[in-house]
């Protein structure tokens, strides 16, 4: 029998629906946004905003907070749902998303409230993460640092450069998550910079691993619970997800990585994520 309620599972997981419906509403029609990796990565978001991480949304530079870096920076609708939801700031907000002069922009950049760092080149949120991990273990804090990277932003060497740093430090409290969704903006990761065996390649640099899938919401809490009791590695979580997942249209679809959506579309998409399909 699992130790998570029903009721709790339910509830992170009509969580990351809502956040998916959200980052339609942040696209709107007729601006390009990043709806494949949004939707491939919302379970994940859901149950570390609504499961796992201590914050204060009054207060977002609170000292024992954990920390979360979004290191695919192009999915920042995706955070800026989960923090809108979280009370950071007004759901209303996510409407001017990418408006002329609003806080809101296509990647996380300090100052909004609940972003750490500034992301969008990709592959520099692992090194980030781990170094902002080092200074909480020099100050003695128990802090957790958790990292969002893409499985395509594997291919950037900075990523292998921090995981090797962080197992060779053993940095215990960093979690790297890593939606495996397979695909990239021109085309399958296969294809385009093979990355695989992923896990055994992680466990090489000093991780402990955990292979999840990443649409199973009790997989991805208890995977989120078993990384706090590993001592003396960091832990990565390989969630293997769906790009666009929960939009029929959008669901391994390539072209949906960065994607303009049509009115019809906009409106197919609210429906089939209101419906919960």
């Amino acid at each position: 029998m699992s130790e998570y309620s029903k009721e709790l599972i339910e509830m992170l997981r009509k969580k990351g629906q809502l956040l998916r419906k959200d980052c339609i509403l942040c696209i709107g029609v007729g601006v390009a946004g990043h709806v494949g990796g949004s939707c491939s990565s919302a379970d994940l978001m859901a149950a570390l905003y609504f499961y796992k991480m201590k914050y204060d949304p009054k207060n977002p530079d609170w000292e024992d907070r954990d920390y979360f870096l979004l290191s695919k920076g192009h999915v920042a609708i995706l955070q800026y749902s989960a923090l809108a939801e979280a009370g950071f700031f007004p759901v209303e907000d996510l409407q001017h998303c990418k408006d002329i002069g609003f806080y809101l922009q296509g990647h996380p950049h300090l100052g909004t409230p609940g972003i750490e760092i500034g992301t969008g080149s990709l592959g520099q949120g692992l090194s980030l993460g781990l170094g902002i991990a080092l200074g909480l273990r020099m100050d003695q804090k128990s802090n957790r640092v958790y990292v969002l990277v893409g499985d395509g932003e594997m291919d950037e060497g900075q990523i292998w450069e921090a995981a090797m740093a962080a197992g060779a430090k053993k940095v215990d409290s960093l979690c790297a998550i890593i939606d495996c969704n397979g695909l990239q903006a021109q085309g399958t990761t296969k294809d385009c910079m093979d990355s695989e065996p992923v896990a055994e390649k992680w466990q090489a640099f000093g991780w402990h691993t955990i292979e999840i899938d990443g649409h199973n919401m009790e997989q991805i809490v208890e995977a989120l619970d078993a990384a706090e009791q590993v001592n003396d590695k960091p832990t990565a979580i390989i969630a293997h997800t769906i790009k666009g997942k929960g939009i029929s249209f959008a669901e391994n679809q390539v072209g949906f990585h960065n994607k303009a959506l049509t009115e019809e579309q906009y409106n197919q998409a609210l429906t089939e994520l209101s419906s919960g399909r």
